[in-house]
């Protein structure tokens, strides 16, 4: 490239992508990013064409989550710009970096009623770590560099680079030297710090002297991708580990240290942390549902709380010690300086008493995994998830039920990021979306997806995304005619009978999704579930959908773990 051999900003874009050998990216054009779209084609961009950019969102942010590579979407002005919110919110809160870019008016045409224009740029600054604006078509390979570094350093999360259709279209004389970029930013955590040594060294006496400790692991475990060396920490260290929804597989649930979840839904992990004398909370923000509505820890337990994001340590529980720094570098510190450190006598029946605990939970939980209820029951649809998925799969779960049920009782069989949940928003219409981002980042592994019929309503459309693109997830659809969460509290709160535009009209999944050219399989007996998951893995290049008939009872849709939480009279507000 030469000062005489000019290209379009769109064109530009495409180059500075490439240079860091980005994924896919999802989106839909329109005429403000065209330049963009065509060099995509002429220089071999993986662009795939998604149906809603929203989804589009999702899939980046699932994608990001499993891969640790930057996601990537884009989206025309206006209302391509507003669609992506809810997935941009999504993936600020669960700290997944994405690089979204949006198109905008000519900027010699701006406020004078140009289609589609609106304030964008102030309606997604909330939703991102930054926006960045494209004022001249020359400085598109700087300021994309700039949002891959936002992007992927100290919490990562979405960028948006807003470029103006006239600078999409306008052209520059770039030479290849401008489209040199750093490659430590083409993932996250681009970056990593540690806590100080008098921290740690403080740390480390508090772990040498407890006898009962616990770690608390959040969904900062697998952005830092720190899981192995927690749970070989842990192992070494004998210390029980339980975590969050988003932390599921900080270790294998099927180790003998792992305590299952804690706060709302917890196993046996909410009495253990009331035991313990010495709490190490690692990448866990302490929200409501991993507090229990800020009632677990109770007040006055001995905290350590390591979090890469200094604002988060105290917000919710002001910890005796605070370790600022990335998780997997803090405890591979703690590890260092614990590793000569004699273990007290007392953890090894600490531990067995985790071990006893747990088997105990599993005999309780045992009727729910195997129960021969019709319609199918919630806990045998997991259960047959368990026995089922291979130990590395992914399982992709929508908000809601899917969340609830899954984080409850799935196990995830090696430490790593193999569940997916959608908590940094917990928005329904995650599961299908999700699916198509974590087969592009994993596609040697089988994904598997639970979403509600509520949720997979929403976006249906994305069937055709997924068998255009020769993707073969199986979609899981929790079918009870409902939204069935709130059905369910509704019959919790107001009585059997008190429903309120919370029923769907009863839809035959499998047949829509046969229509669409995929398989469709309807489940309406527990017997039939296994075979139906093992038949659905086996596809190879088109998406399965699972169409499984539920209890349409309310009374039993909530997970009791919701039914204790929600203990509220006639007329007040829920949360």
């Amino acid at each position: 490239m030469t000062d005489t051999n000019e290209m379009t900003g769109g064109e530009a874009l495409v180059r500075a992508l490439l240079a860091h050998k980005v994924g896919p990216v999802f989106g839909m054009g329109g005429f403000q990013l065209l330049p963009f779209y065509d060099a995509a084609r002429r220089l071999g961009l993986n662009h795939h064409l998604i149906n809603d950019e929203r989804c589009g969102t999702f899939a980046a942010d699932a994608y990001a989550k499993v891969s640790g590579r930057v996601g990537l979407v884009d989206a025309t002005l206006g209302p391509g710009a507003t669609n992506l919110v809810t997935g941009l919110v999504e993936a600020l809160n669960a700290g997944s970096p994405i690089v979204a870019v949006v198109g905008d008016t000519h900027r010699d045409h701006s406020w004078k009623n140009m289609t589609q224009e609106t304030h964008q740029a102030e309606i997604l600054r909330p939703t991102c770590k930054e926006v960045i604006r494209v004022e001249s078509v020359h400085r598109i390979p700087e300021l994309l560099r700039r949002a891959f570094i936002v992007a992927t350093t100290g919490r990562p999360g979405p960028v948006v680079l807003i470029v103006p259709e006239d600078v999409a279209h306008g052209t520059y004389g770039f030479g290849d030297e401008d489209f040199l970029c750093d490659s430590r930013y083409e993932a996250a955590p681009a970056l990593r710090c540690r806590p100080e040594a008098a921290a740690l060294a403080e740390a480390t006496a508090l772990l040498v002297a407890a006898e009962r400790p616990l770690i608390l692991a959040g969904g900062g475990v697998h952005i830092s991708q720190a899981a192995k060396d927690l749970q070989d920490f842990a192992e070494a260290m004998q210390i029980p580990v339980a975590h969050t929804m988003s932390g599921k597989g900080a270790i294998a649930c099927t180790s003998p240290l792992s305590a299952g979840l804690f706060g709302r839904y917890d196993r046996i992990a909410n009495a253990l942390i009331e035991e313990s004398d010495c709490l190490l909370v690692v990448g866990c923000k302490l929200g409501e549902i991993a507090t229990k509505r800020y009632t677990v820890p109770t007040p006055g337990k001995r905290v350590i709380h390591l979090d890469i994001v200094a604002e988060e340590i105290g917000r919710t529980y002001a910890p005796e010690l605070p370790l600022w720094g990335d998780a997997r570098e803090g405890i591979r510190d703690l590890h260092a300086a614990l590793k000569d450190k004699p273990v007290p006598d007392a953890r090894q029946s600490w531990c067995e008493d985790v071990v006893s605990k747990m088997e105990e939970w599993r005999k309780m939980a045992s009727a729910r995994l195997t129960s021969e209820e019709v319609p199918v029951s919630m806990g045998r649809m997991i259960g047959e998830l368990n026995n089922n998925l291979p130990d590395d799969a992914i399982l992709i779960a929508d908000g809601g039920f899917a969340a609830h049920w899954g984080g409850l009782l799935y196990d995830s069989r090696k430490p790593g990021r193999g569940f997916v949940p959608d908590r940094g928003f917990a928005s329904i219409g995650y599961g299908l979306p999700g699916a198509i981002g974590a087969c592009l980042a994993a596609p040697e592994r089988a994904v598997f997806a639970i979403t509600g019929d509520g949720g997979f309503n929403m976006v249906l459309g994305e069937i055709e995304t997924a068998r255009r693109m020769k993707l073969a997830p199986v979609i899981m659809v929790v079918n009870n005619a409902a939204s069935g969460y709130v059905k369910a509290l509704q019959h919790l709160m107001y009585g059997e009978g008190s429903y309120q535009s919370s029923d769907l009209a009863e839809t035959n999944y499998a047949s829509v999704a046969e229509a669409m050219g995929c398989l469709g399989i309807r489940v309406e007996t527990p017997d039939e579930l296994g075979e139906a998951i093992r038949r659905g893995l086996a596809e190879k290049d088109r998406p399965t959908v699972l169409d499984v008939v539920v209890t349409r009872d309310p009374g039993k849709m909530l997970p009791a773990a919701d039914s204790r939480a929600v203990k509220v009279k006639k007329g007040d507000r829920v949360a």
